[in-house]
């Protein structure tokens, strides 16, 4: 039996008026992909409390429905042919963004699929460079998916011993320079036979060329996950970082690197063993594969990171503007619970803020979250996910394409245009037509101008 959270904890109108169709349907729209037809009524007869507790503890909700209707992933080829790996890593990534919007549509468990798109967003990688499709499924499914209501320690360490995270931002080659790693910290003959092993690893990029090239890439030290590291991951671009923190986090990091056969693996002999200091903590020489642990424990329990993801999630479940106070209290409890991400949930989504009439219909819909929410509230049944991945495309939203280390921005001014707009009325006529390959309209639901019309609306754009 699930606990049912009393109904104080649910602060505004919610507290005084639980069984509110205005409440439930405005918590439904921020903290699932849209209410299904009699989501409403469902939510009211078990309370939204209750309802909400479930929600906070996914593992108690029975999934197999929806787990059923997820596409299989193909494992990669045993070839070295570089346009049948290209060919796979297309059909890789289409594979997983129809996997990623059936989850959404029909998951019982939508406030997770809510906080793993999130969080995805948060620690992005782009599936187009090199083999990054190929670690695709396991970062999200082992380092995302299971981590999205821990601690936020546990999030952050298994995205950085991701071979996804690790070659998109290319740690996989950072290694401290010859002469770098540390007076007397181990005998040089058996260093140098140690690189002489790992040069025997195959590149995990040379299969895949960048740009149709092959050249052989130098190692040496490199600052790029260091830098996202503290800028999106953790502290945010305020967070009172410097120039010469960025190069010994970076130090701290070489040597965190991809065996093989493609997973994590910390090599020793490519590690700057020197003293470092970050953030004014000094970290001793000497210290291998912990210089990394503890560098993700400075940044993790650092009050600047509180405020950052605070901000974040206050910004995808409330407004794009969220209001201070809020922020404040979300990164209270952020440092209270030692970064449990289910209480800082929590805390955001039973304020007063959030709960306010103020606060519904404000944020503008991405294109994933518009074209769920459309399937979910039609109660259309899609067998194949491919056509709405087209359309992903053509709205400028492709799933796992997102270049830049930022991800995909989750505030209107980024969506908002006159193409844009255009697009999504165009889904909305193929969908309310009944025209898409692979999907079906439910019986009581006729296809129509009219509803081509509804989840074309400016208010279908909002939640």
């Amino acid at each position: 039996m699930l606990a049912v959270a009393p109904a104080a904890h649910l602060q505004g109108s919610a507290a005084s008026r639980p069984d509110d169709p205005a409440t439930i349907t405005h918590v439904l729209n921020r903290l699932t992909f849209g209410p299904r037809p009699g989501d409403v009524e469902r939510v009211r007869q078990v309370g939204l409390a209750a309802w909400l507790d479930q929600q906070l503890h996914p593992v108690n909700i029975d999934d197999h429905a929806a787990e059923a209707r997820l596409p299989q992933l193909q494992d990669p080829p045993d070839s070295t042919d570089v346009k049948e790996l290209r060919r796979f890593a297309r059909r890789q990534i289409v594979t997983l963004a129809s996997d990623k919007l059936l989850r959404a549509s029909y998951s019982e468990r939508q406030l997770k699929e809510v906080l793993v798109d999130f969080w995805f967003n948060h620690f992005n990688v782009y599936a187009a460079k090199g083999r990054t499709a190929q670690y695709l499924p396991a970062y999200e499914s082992e380092a995302i998916r299971p981590h999205v209501f821990d601690h936020f320690r546990d999030l952050l360490e298994a995205t950085a011993k991701s071979p996804a995270m690790l070659f998109y931002l290319d740690n996989w080659l950072s290694a401290a320079p010859d002469g770098d790693q540390g007076s007397g910290i181990r005998d040089q003959k058996r260093q140098r036979v140690q690189r002489r092993r790992f040069s025997l690893i195959p590149d995990p990029r040379s299969p895949i060329p960048a740009n149709g090239q092959n050249k052989k890439r130098a190692r040496g030290l490199n600052e790029n996950y260091g830098r996202e590291l503290m800028e999106l991951h953790t502290l945010g671009v305020d967070g009172g970082y410097t120039q010469q923190d960025v190069i010994d986090v970076a130090r701290a990091f070489t040597g965190w690197t991809i065996d093989r056969d493609g997973n994590f693996r910390f090599v020793p002999a490519l590690h700057d063993n020197g003293t470092k200091v970050v953030l004014g903590h000094t970290i001793k020489s000497g210290g291998g594969i912990d210089d990394g642990e503890k560098v993700l424990d400075i940044l993790a329990s650092h009050p600047s990171t509180a405020h950052h993801i605070a901000f974040e999630l206050a910004q995808r479940l409330v407004a794009d503007e969220p209001a201070p106070a809020l922020v404040d209290r979300a990164a209270a409890r952020f440092r209270d619970t030692n970064g449990d991400l289910r209480e800082v949930v929590r805390t955001i989504v039973t304020s007063p803020e959030f709960l306010a009439p103020a606060a519904g219909d404000v944020k503008f819909k991405t294109p994933f979250e518009l074209v769920v929410s459309a399937v979910r509230a039609t109660g259309a049944d899609v067998s194949d996910g491919r056509p709405f991945v087209q359309v992903l495309q053509q709205m400028g939203q492709p799933l796992y394409m997102c270049q830049p280390p930022t991800g995909y921005r989750d505030t209107a001014d980024a969506w908002v245009s006159a193409g844009g707009l255009v697009s999504r009325m165009n889904f909305a006529t193929r969908l309310a037509s009944g025209s898409m390959p692979g999907v079906t309209l439910p019986p009581d639901v006729a296809p129509s101008s009219a509803l081509a019309l509804r989840l074309g609306s400016p208010e279908f754009q909002r939640h």
